[in-house]
């Protein structure tokens, strides 16, 4: 058996720049991580890695990872599934961003209510900076890598962070549990997915206000944008569904059922494809997203948390 795990993992480092993207899913209860070659849609590998593995991000050859157990953020060797360091960020760590420049890492710290700044790729600690939303899940960055977008569990705003002074400078009201935020390609709007409200809040970046408020399914959360800035995609987790928003309109264009419980997700660099982690079917939906239906599902760890594409 050991032999076959060293046989695969080989053929995989071997053949994984031909066979790229692939789809990395956090199995929070599994303590894994799935790996999905996307062009065949199929598991080709799983790793374990630490206690409780929930964010996840990644870039130049790692994996950033959260592990809600041990406090700490993982940095994973993604070829290799291999833990290179751990590095302590706070109480329960949440949701982890990496900076569209590559050089910052954004980590939400629930019980602290703080945003732990690091460097990437060394994670060294840059500042621990405090939110005014109480259980912060998300921090996300936007394209400039000027702002952070902050969400929090027990919060009815959205709170933002000046990355370079280091300091939350405003807070924008939504709805009750904000989750999922996601910015379109060239900055000018975020869209927020607040769960206990049951809507979508589109914001105007320039001035930190909301455009749009936009009717969603039951819990929506996750929230992927589509690279051409033409569609949002929203996961409602109690319905188990996926809809997606028209940008010009801010209108819902159309909704696919998913597993249960979906949660967040990740689109393919070319957009033609959306991965969903729904965290009480241990699966990942897959979207073709010009046709807007669902391909298949594929089974991963227990309590998939999220996708990260690379």
């Amino acid at each position: 058996m050991r032999a076959t795990s060293c046989f695969l993992l080989a053929l995989f480092a071997a053949t994984g720049a031909s066979a790229e993207p692939y789809a990395y899913v956090p199995n929070e209860k599994g303590a894994s991580v799935s790996v999905i070659d996307t062009t065949s849609d199929t598991v080709v590998r799983q790793f374990p890695i630490g206690e409780r593995p929930r964010g996840i991000a990644g870039g130049s050859g790692r994996l950033y990872l959260t592990d809600g157990k041990s406090n700490s953020l993982l940095i994973v060797d993604s070829a290799a599934g291999k833990l290179e360091r751990r590095v302590k960020v706070g109480d329960s760590p949440e949701g982890v961003s990496l900076s569209p420049d590559g050089k910052l890492l954004a980590v939400a710290v629930e019980d602290d209510n703080v945003v732990t700044l690091l460097s990437a790729p060394a994670a060294k600690e840059l500042a621990r900076i405090k939110v005014h939303g109480k259980n912060p899940e998300h921090a996300v960055f936007s394209p400039d890598s000027r702002w952070l977008y902050v969400s929090a569990e027990d919060a009815e705003q959205v709170d933002v962070i000046d990355v370079a002074a280091r300091r939350q400078v405003a807070s924008i009201p939504v709805g009750l549990r904000p989750r999922g935020i996601g910015f379109l390609a060239d900055g000018s709007r975020a869209y927020v997915a607040c769960e206990l409200a049951d809507k979508v809040y589109a914001i105007d970046v320039a001035t930190h206000k909301v455009l749009a408020e936009i009717p969603a399914g039951k819990y929506p959360n996750g929230v992927a944008i589509h690279p051409d800035g033409k569609r949002v995609y929203i996961s409602n987790g109690r319905d188990g569904t996926v809809m997606a928003i028209d940008v010009a309109s801010n209108t819902v264009s159309g909704t696919v059922a998913v597993g249960k419980r979906p949660w967040n997700m990740a689109l393919t660099p070319d957009g033609g494809k959306l991965y969903v982690a729904n965290g009480r079917s241990n699966s990942v939906s897959v979207i073709d997203t010009g046709r807007f239906e669902k391909t298949g599902d594929i089974a991963v760890g227990e309590l998939p948390w999220g996708v990260s594409i690379r």
